[in-house]
């Protein structure tokens, strides 16, 4: 496995994925979501952090987020069992699928 020598900070995923930035940091608040080392925090203060993937996370969300969208229903199952933001849910269920 070749070192990691970079990561994206999440709004960077959600506009390379084309994904609501929220959507993403509910996901990826659990890292049992992603394999381990996927996710990675970088500080950028004394305490403060932001949140950044991997490439391999990033073809990891990727691929979650094609597999969850195969049908509505999928998708809505999908939403509900990996988001715990009810607005964030209904945001998202009220966009147009794609």
């Amino acid at each position: 496995m070749a070192a990691t020598t970079y990561v994206c900070s999440v709004a960077h995923v959600a506009s390379l994925l084309d994904e609501d930035p929220d959507l993403l940091e509910a996901i990826i608040s659990n890292d049992d979501n992603l394999s381990y080392g996927n996710i990675v925090s970088v500080h950028i203060g004394p305490d403060d952090y932001i949140t950044a993937l991997t490439n391999d996370g990033i073809e990891e969300l990727r691929d979650m987020l094609v597999s969850a969208r195969v049908s509505v229903e999928a998708w809505h199952g999908f939403l509900n069992d990996f988001i715990d933001d009810p607005e964030i849910i209904t945001r998202i269920k009220d966009q147009i699928p794609r």
